[in-house]
């Protein structure tokens, strides 16, 4: 990298003598004398006021330091912050140990080892910033200086977890691979002991060091579970828990209505992950037994979520809570998907799966995941509030390779269909509301909006009269269900007199 050029001028409110010519230097020198300008520290002056000079030396804090400690490494703590002071003050490793106080900013010189395999020049300066394998090692030493150097053991595993779960374990075997060699040279060791046993932790292969964190307890459990996941669990099932949700009955009292429920309730489940079909086409093929000629896979997808919806058994099942909740997901699974072997029907995933940039649990976390977020289930009331969470412990932690959407919406109906209150239909114009909302809450933690929204489409999915099929396909028309513009149409609900009148015709038909 090419070295910055040094000034050719004074201009300017701060001058590091080291980037001066001597005739620039002694220039310098005169303007202190005659008081136009001041001398801050050794090799470092200013023409500013003294009280701006903190202001000073925070912008131009790397210039600063590469001119009066050239060839230092940026250490410890403020390499674990990035480069940047922690409580104002800066490490770096040099060739003795001293500190220097300039305006605003502390610096702790360490005598330690220079540049090493991996540094980096910070802007083409002669300041270097750790390569990460070292900035590991630098932050697991320890100290009894009264000014802490070094993160710490507990950040040191936290910033490995975020590595893991971001970069992947490989990664982590990477930097420890990078740690070995520097190690020695560094005479940092014992610090790499402590590194390969908190990566063996975290990776299942070790336990010399046991994690403390509650991340690294997650991950290291008999069976790891996502912490941040379960975070956001407990976040939501405080929210059910404060405030009442409303309880709509279910509309549907006759088993012709429970059919068509259902195959609306399996209609739109597919449209929202992508499977589309005409209605009418759809109603061939599930309720009249027609032949499936073509797209047999997205066919029997609609089937697969159809029969859940409609066997008593399947769409009245609570879910479990506590490891038995992962072999009664396996059985849904398998009954849903059973005609797709190629997704592996009852078999959780064995690959990371995602949504946008929105990543799910980690396979080796699927099963600890489902185990302790379901054990929230309990501690909500039964019917919505209950529904909710259940819909979102599956969703979040995507266990199975696909259909994962579909089963979320299934589970969340059973608990409502226990409680005897609607399940909800999500129709096409409103699919990109619940996806929205569902996602603040994902990458957010606001519960509010999903909350909003599906007590508002639990409302409306109770609006409808069920025991005509033609007729209630006739209000979703009117109502603009199955449109797709947020922009050109808005979701209506039928007036209170449409639904008597239609209640009233089937009543009078029968």
């Amino acid at each position: 990298m090419t070295a910055l050029k040094k000034p050719t001028s004074l201009d300017g409110p701060l001058h590091v003598y080291s980037e001066l010519t001597p005739n620039q230097v002694r220039a310098l020198q005169r303007r202190i004398a005659a008081g136009t300008a001041h001398r801050i520290v050794a090799g470092l002056a200013s023409t500013a006021p003294a009280d701006e000079w903190p202001a000073l030396v925070a912008r131009e804090r790397n210039r600063v330091l590469a001119g009066l400690f050239p060839g230092a490494v940026i250490s410890f703590r403020s390499a674990f912050a990035g480069g940047a002071p922690v409580d104002g003050v800066i490490h770096l490793s040099y060739t003795y140990h001293r500190t220097v106080e300039l305006p605003g900013l502390t610096v702790v010189l360490v005598k330690a080892a220079g540049r090493a395999a991996g540094d980096l020049p910070i802007s083409g300066r002669e300041l270097f910033f750790p390569s990460y394998p070292r900035l590991l090692l630098e932050n697991l030493t320890t100290s009894r200086s009264h000014i802490q150097k070094e993160a710490g053991r507990k950040a040191v595993e936290e910033r490995l977890l975020t590595i893991c779960d971001s970069r992947g374990e490989n990664h982590l075997l990477e930097l420890l691979d990078q740690a070995r060699e520097l190690s020695a040279a560094l005479d940092l060791e014992r610090e790499l002991k402590v590194l390969d046993g908190l990566i063996g932790s975290i990776l299942g292969t070790r336990s010399t060091h046991k994690l403390t964190t509650k991340a690294g307890k997650a991950k290291s459990a008999a069976i790891p579970y996502d912490h941040g996941r379960l975070a956001l669990f407990e976040k939501f099932a405080e929210r059910l828990r404060a405030n009442p949700l409303p309880e709509v009955a279910s509309p549907v009292k006759t088993a012709t209505a429970r059919q068509n429920f259902a195959f609306l309730e399996s209609y739109f489940s597919n449209f929202i992950e992508g499977t589309e079909f005409g209605v009418e086409e759809a109603r061939g093929f599930v309720l009249e037994g027609l032949p499936i000629e073509t797209r047999p896979k997205d066919s029997h997808d609609v089937l697969g979520v159809f029969h859940q919806a409609s066997d008593p058994g399947w769409a009245n099942q609570t879910l479990a809570s506590g490891e038995p909740v992962l072999e009664q997901l396996r059985a849904r699974h398998a009954d849903q998907m059973k005609e797709r072997p190629e997704v592996g029907p009852g078999q959780f995933k064995d690959r990371v799966n995602r949504a946008g940039n929105t990543e799910f649990v980690l396979p080796r976390e699927v099963r600890g995941t489902l185990v302790v977020g379901s054990q929230l289930l309990p501690t909500v009331p039964p019917g919505l509030a209950r529904a909710l969470l259940a819909m979102f412990v599956v969703t979040e932690v995507h266990p199975f390779n696909d259909g994962n959407g579909r089963l979320a919406r299934l589970v969340m109906n059973a608990e409502l269909s226990v409680a005897g209150a609607c399940r909800i239909i999500v129709p096409t114009l409103f699919r990109d509301e619940y996806l929205d909302c569902l996602r603040v809450l994902t990458r957010e933690g606001d519960c509010e909006p999903f909350v909003a929204a599906m007590t508002k489409i639990q409302a409306w999915s109770a609006a409808f009269v069920y025991d005509d099929l033609d007729k209630v396909l006739e209000s979703l028309r009117a109502c603009n269900a199955f449109e797709k513009s947020r922009t050109q149409y808005k979701l209506l609900t039928p007036t209170p007199a449409a639904a008597l009148a239609h209640r009233t015709a089937v009543s009078l038909r029968k």
